[in-house]
């Protein structure tokens, strides 16, 4: 299949019906100010911890917020390095990223994860995962009479990203759930945002097959792949789960997590040839460039796995210390084999454990965030430094003040 340019492409699968990228047929959206999309979208979950992080941050000792899982460690010099010395370049970035990051991208996937037969042109960088999650039905063209599939306990952007299309969106964690359906794209994460929870090899596998033979997309988020602690995780592409062949599968990477690098916006998205063309295609249109100096620094993380292996020792030091402070505060931990957090449930509403962690000076993320199935559960970030994680486990071994 040629990929040097997309107009001779074939339509991935599950966009053949609507390739952005030829957008003449599209109707003028019919007035801005009567319509805003805005209202459209859910209220941010965050916004409603407002009133149990006050309640945290007036605990005596400060608050220990392990509520979003954002690094506080600091970024590995050879990194800052990389992007100090590119600081200098005045030009556009490439959309398609550097020939330095593709191929950075290709050896880290086959390094670290084990993915094989991956192009370089099958790798194209994007302004964080989230961004990309977030448009990823509206790049591939999808609209209201498609059908977008997301786990049923899941990060909310896979859901804002149907409600951005226009499209359908069931959540659903069985094949079964969906009965006759051909979907256009199905949203897969392992390991899981929220839950740590891993999908073994034969149920990707299984995934997989059953979205070729309906002609749908499988876009895989693997921003937690490198920290597997009870269970190993797989990616999409891995020959086991591909069987070596891409078509129709994406994987959408993050280094916010496994190099600290959640403030440079830096993530990638590989798979499918002809679906990432057809990215690029519309991304060349919509400006949607990772700056230079960043896809310098990526390069260097991708290329350095000692400082990635240094940043999995700290999450798992810290994982084994609030493990073991939760448990002995009543909590039962359930999934959480990798992953940035820990899923815990006291056996209540997960706004009523909110609410009595943050008397606790703890701040932690409701599971109702992440859909109904979450609502007796927390999700618990490692995201915070030692000293913080100490303060963490010492509260909860105290009564509240």
């Amino acid at each position: 299949m040629p990929v040097s340019g997309s107009d001779n492409l074939d339509p991935p699968p599950g966009v053949a019906r609507h390739r952005l990228s030829g957008s003449d047929n599209l109707d003028p959206p019919p007035g801005v100010a009567r319509h805003r999309l805005s209202g459209r979208l859910p209220v941010f979950p965050w916004d409603t911890l407002t009133d149990a992080a006050a309640v945290a941050r007036a605990h005596p000792g400060g608050i220990v917020d392990l509520s979003v899982g954002t690094p506080v460690d600091p970024v590995a010099p050879v990194i800052q390095e990389a992007l100090c010395k590119a600081a200098a370049v005045p030009g556009y970035p490439w959309t398609a990223g550097t020939p330095e990051l593709r191929s950075a991208a290709v050896a880290a996937l086959a390094r670290r994860y084990g993915v094989s037969g991956l192009a370089e042109h099958a790798v194209l960088p994007v302004i964080g995962t989230k961004e990309l999650i977030a448009w990823l039905p509206t790049l591939l063209g999808l609209g209201a009479d498609d059908l977008v599939v997301v786990p049923e306990l899941a990060y909310p952007t896979y859901e804002v990203g149907a409600v951005l299309a226009g499209t359908r969106v069931v959540p659903a964690d069985s094949l079964t759930q969906l009965g006759p359906e051909a979907p256009a794209l199905i949203f897969l994460n392992s390991p899981s945002n929220p839950t740590g929870r891993v999908l073994g090899v034969d149920h990707l596998r299984k995934v997989v097959g059953w979205a070729r033979e309906r002609g749908t997309m499988v876009a895989s988020d693997e921003c937690y792949l490198g920290l597997a602690w009870d269970e190993q995780p797989y990616s999409v592409l891995h020959p086991d789960v591909s069987e070596g062949d891409h078509t129709g599968l994406l994987a959408v990477h993050s280094l916010s997590k496994s190099s600290s690098l959640a403030g440079y916006r830096a993530g990638f998205v590989a798979g499918d040839p002809a679906v990432v063309a057809e990215l690029l295609a519309v991304r060349k249109h919509a400006g949607m460039m990772v700056p230079g100096p960043v896809q310098a620094a990526m390069v260097a993380a991708l290329d350095d796995d000692e400082h990635e292996a240094v940043q999995r020792e700290r999450y798992a030091h810290r994982r084994q210390v609030l493990m073991a402070a939760f448990a002995s505060a009543g909590f039962t931990i359930e999934h959480s084999q990798a992953g940035l957090y820990l899923w815990a449930t006291r056996g209540e509403p997960s706004r009523d454990t909110v609410d009595w962690l943050a008397q606790r000076g703890i701040l932690v993320a409701p599971g109702d965030f992440y859909g109904a199935a979450g609502a007796r559960h927390v999700r618990i970030a490692l995201t915070a430094t030692d000293e913080r994680v100490h303060a963490a486990a010492g509260r909860l071994s105290s009564p509240a003040r």
